[in-house]
C-alpha cells in the first residue's frame, strides 16, 4: 500500500470519517481523464462502509460524465466550485444555485478590463456556457453566444435570465498567481475568485460562494461535522475546502498554497492518491470494504 504523509496536526480530535469530498481534475482523475481502477475499488469500499462520498469540482455538469458511474448513494455532486449542486442520477439536474448576481460580475468586469488590459470572458449560465469574440477556444460549445460580457451579462426582463454560475476571465501574459493576486486585489469585493488551470484562467463565483461553503451546507443536511470529512485536492480552488475539513490531503503534485493548506499529504493523481488514502483510512477503522 502508498504510504501517505500527515504534514501537520489538526487541533482537535478527529474520529470515524462520515464523509469524503474529493476534486476531480488532478486529484481523483488521472492526467488522461480516467478513473483507474483503484480508485473505482476505493470509492465503492468506502460506500460500502458507510462513507458518503461527495464529488466536488469546478467542472459543469456536463462534464461529470466521467464519474457519473461512480456516484453511490446519494448521487449528488458539487460543481463549478460551489455554484451548483447537480444530481448525476438525473443526467446532472440542477438540485441547489448559488449564483452570481449580473451587476456583480459586471463590476468585475469594469475592474479587469481597467487594471488589466487584454482580459476576455467567458459566462457559465445553469443553460450553457458563453465567451466573447477573442476567449481562447478551451471547451467552446456549439450554440454558445459570441459578445463582449457587457452585453452576456445585461439584466434580461425579470424572470426571463438564467443564473450566472461563474464568470472565466483569461489573460495572455500575465503568470497564473499574478493574474489571480492582482483580480482579488482589484475586484475581490464583488466575488470569489479563484484559479484551477495551470494557465491565467480565473474563475470568480458569487461573494462568500467556495466549494467549502457548500460542502458546508450538504454536510449540514446531513448531521455531519468538519470534523468527520477528509478532503482533497490539488489547486487554489480547493483551498477553503482542505482548511475547512477535519482531515485534508494536498495530492503530490498539488500547487504550493495547497501543500500548505492541507493536514496531510498524499500521492500524485497519476499514482492514485485518493485512492490510497481511502485505503490506509478503511485500513485504520477495520473496514476494508471487502
Amino acid at each position: 500500500m502508498t504510504s501517505v504523509t500527515p504534514s501537520r496536526p489538526r487541533p482537535t480530535a478527529l474520529g470515524r470519517p462520515r464523509l469524503i469530498a474529493t476534486d476531480l481534475d488532478g486529484t481523483l482523475l488521472r492526467d488522461d481523464n480516467s478513473v483507474s481502477e483503484r480508485t473505482v475499488a476505493a470509492l465503492a469500499a468506502a460506500e460500502e462502509a458507510g462513507i458518503t462520498v461527495f464529488f466536488v469540482t469546478g467542472r459543469q455538469a456536463r462534464w461529470m460524465r466521467v464519474v457519473s458511474d461512480h456516484v453511490h448513494g446519494h448521487g449528488l455532486a458539487i460543481c463549478a466550485n460551489g455554484a451548483a449542486v447537480v444530481d448525476l442520477r438525473a443526467g446532472g439536474r440542477l438540485v441547489e444555485v448559488h449564483p452570481l448576481e449580473r451587476p456583480a460580475a459586471l463590476r468585475v468586469v469594469e475592474s479587469l478590463r481597467r487594471e488589466a488590459p487584454g482580459t476576455t470572458f467567458g459566462v457559465e449560465l445553469t443553460t450553457g456556457f458563453h465567451h466573447e469574440p477573442d476567449y481562447p477556444p478551451f471547451h467552446l460549445e456549439p450554440g454558445a453566444s459570441v459578445a463582449p460580457a457587457e452585453e452576456l451579462l445585461s439584466e434580461p426582463e425579470p424572470g426571463a435570465g438564467a443564473p450566472v454560475l461563474k464568470m472565466l476571465a483569461r489573460h495572455p501574459e500575465l503568470s497564473p498567481d499574478g493574474f489571480l493576486t492582482l483580480a482579488r486585489a482589484v475586484a475581490g469585493e464583488h466575488a470569489t475568485i479563484t484559479r484551477s488551470s495551470s494557465t491565467a484562467l480565473l474563475e470568480m463565483s458569487g461573494l462568500g460562494v467556495s466549494k467549502a461553503s457548500t460542502l458546508a451546507l450538504c454536510c449540514a443536511e446531513r448531521g455531519i461535522s468538519a470534523d468527520e470529512v477528509v478532503a482533497f485536492g490539488d489547486m487554489p480552488n480547493d483551498i477553503e475546502m482542505l482548511s475547512w475539513a477535519g482531515r485534508s490531503y494536498a495530492m503530490g503534485n498539488a500547487h504550493p498554497d495547497v501543500l500548505a493548506a492541507a493536514s496531510g499529504r498524499a500521492p500524485g493523481n497519476n499514482e492514485d492518491g485518493v485512492a490510497a488514502v481511502i485505503e490506509e483510512l478503511l485500513s485504520e477503522t477495520g473496514t476494508s470494504g471487502d
